[in-house]
């Protein structure tokens, strides 16, 4: 189940068909039907999406998609909006300013502005220039006071607006009107290299312009929309939600007429791909690969996204507060082994995914994980001594102070049997430590809002996704601020580690800002934060003859030109 940074793509970026990221263990054999192993995984730019020029797709026709659960949060910024299958719906009908191409460029989006660039380095102002024909769904034009409000929400200084990451808004100084309505300039304190990642997407001001707004008019339903697409319908009793093109959409008519999102468990999502229920699944779980590869009229395509999977540790309650007791539970996790169990049947090698910011195929990458990304079960048990929790033997869960040392390890019941896998083999693993794990299995639709995002857990394990600006995870190690958590679900930093993120942000230099992200990985390995598992290969599973559509990589898609070949 994944959380996804700024990308318009929908279940690309939130992986609408994508299950809960996590290593499997289930066996399989390796008959004509496993996929070939290769070399290599795809590389940073690769993409399969039958790219088709806009005469070779015909006019007309529904696609079906699948999202994980059915979104109650639609505020793309609110602190409960952070679910993917909502986000990527969101940026699918509101306006996205720039887009991203298969190299993870940002490239600006003509429909909404005609520039945008910097008009000032000192202090740094960018000037937006906005496409005079671009409306809201409510008549209005789209203003500076779209991006005033905007800004005044997320930048941090009213605690009343309950928001998901102030990061890059907290770092402008103000939001003016530029020669007319139209032109927004933008004034930083201090240079902010990532601007191109900030109002993506842009949200209508009446929607967003008091707290009560922000928290509650998003609840249920998108209020106002921007974009070429706007949702026909949202079925609750159906958990569909269904989007059609906008009849006053100024640009480009998008081919296809509908594109339907029904909420699926993980589970189910092959069987529905079979039964010609959706369109497109995820093909990477062995036994789905298997069944999947041979079906007919069933294309396979591969990509290479920003795609993590990780297990995030709860640093704010229980056992997990001592740092030692962090330490030691992620040298008791066998990471090779949850990696090689996952991986063994895929057609490229996985390998442990060292770094909390880089992905292994970009420029930057550096394994920083060093002792805290190995697996030493000696060790794990000496800090556990240091630690106070005595060892009752094998087999037996230690305890200090008459209780037991034991992690609830939560999981959404609508997450696939590589998920469960997961769970699993960590919980024997952590056993060999003393460490007693609970699996705990909630409701699909209550796994992020009242569980990862209200920190009821000690280990959870989801997907952070198309993090191409590296700020866009500033907020996942960012200091919670009072009842502020902002993306830290663990809750898990030190000063120095938002420090070293701080001047990252505002570092212009690449070479520098990458080496200062590295020292902040080094640190977050250090204090345990996270354990990063592996970069999630893209492999899916897709109806022959959808063109401008798949596994796009670090681009987004265009809702604009996919459909249906001739």
């Amino acid at each position: 189940m994944p959380r996804t940074f700024g990308r318009s793509a929908t279940a690309c970026a939130v992986a609408l068909a994508a299950v809960l990221a996590a290593a499997g263990c289930s066996s399989s054999s390796h008959d004509s039907t496993s996929p070939k192993r290769g070399s290599a995984p795809p590389a940073a730019g690769s993409q399969e999406v039958n790219a088709q020029p806009a005469d070779k797709v015909r006019q007309g026709g529904t696609m079906k998609m699948a999202i994980q659960q059915w979104v109650s949060q639609w505020n793309f910024y609110q602190v409960d909006g952070t679910q993917g299958d909502g986000q990527s719906i969101v940026q699918q009908v509101e306006p996205n300013l720039f887009t991203f191409d298969a190299q993870g460029d940002s490239v600006l989006n003509k429909d909404f502005l005609v520039s945008a660039k910097v008009t000032s380095t000192s202090p740094q102002v960018v000037t937006y220039r906005l496409n005079p024909k671009a409306k809201w769904s409510d008549g209005r034009q789209l203003s500076w006071q779209d991006f005033a409000t905007q800004w005044k929400a997320l930048n941090g200084k009213d605690d009343r607006y309950l928001v998901a990451d102030t990061s890059g808004y907290d770092q402008i100084a103000s939001v003016t009107r530029g020669a007319d309505d139209q032109e927004a300039r933008i004034t930083f304190r201090t240079p902010y290299a990532d601007w191109q990642r900030l109002f993506r997407p842009l949200l209508p001001a009446p929607s967003i312009a008091t707290p009560e707004l922000f928290n509650k008019g998003w609840l249920a339903k998108i209020p106002i929309t921007g974009n070429s697409w706007k949702v026909g319908s949202y079925d609750r009793t159906a958990q569909t939600v269904t989007t059609v093109p906008d009849p006053n959409w100024w640009g480009a008519k998008p081919k296809l007429d509908a594109i339907i999102y029904r909420a699926l468990d993980a589970s189910a999502q092959t069987d529905a791909y079979l039964n010609k229920e959706i369109d497109y699944t995820s093909a990477i779980q062995p036994e789905d690969y298997k069944r999947l590869s041979g079906a007919p009229g069933t294309d396979i395509r591969h990509g290479a996204r920003w795609d993590e999977v990780h297990i995030t540790f709860n640093g704010a309650r229980g056992p997990l507060q001592d740092l030692r007791v962090r330490q030691a539970v992620d040298l008791a996790i066998d990471r090779k082994g949850l990696v090689e169990a996952f991986s063994k049947d895929l057609p490229f090698p996985v390998s442990p995914l060292g770094n909390h910011f880089f992905m292994p195929n970009q420029l930057g990458y550096h394994d920083n994980s060093g002792r805290w990304g190995t697996y030493d079960l000696a060790g794990a048990k000496q800090l556990l001594d240091q630690a106070g929790w005595k060892d009752n033997g094998a087999g037996k869960a230690r305890t200090k102070d008459g209780k037991q040392l034991t992690l609830d390890y939560v999981l959404s019941a609508g997450s696939s049997s590589s998920a469960t896998d997961q769970a699993q083999l960590v919980q024997a693993q952590l056993a060999q430590a003393g460490v007693d794990v609970r699996i705990r299995q909630v409701p699909a639709n209550d796994y992020f809002e009242k569980y990862v995002n209200t920190g009821a857990f000690d280990l959870v394990s989801f997907r952070n996704v198309d993090a191409i600006f590296h700020t866009l995870l500033y907020s996942t190690f960012q200091a919670p601020k009072g009842q502020q958590v902002y993306g830290n679900y663990g809750r898990v930093t030190t000063p120095q580690i938002q420090q070293l993120l701080d001047q990252a942000a505002q570092t212009t230099d690449q070479a520098r800002s990458n080496a200062l992200y590295n020292q902040a990985d080094t640190l977050l390995w250090e204090q345990v934060h996270s354990i990063e598992l592996y970069q999630r290969p893209q492999i899916l599973a897709v109806r022959k003859g959808l063109a401008n559509f798949g596994a796009s990589g670090l681009a987004d898609w265009s809702y604009n030109t996919m459909g249906w070949t001739k």
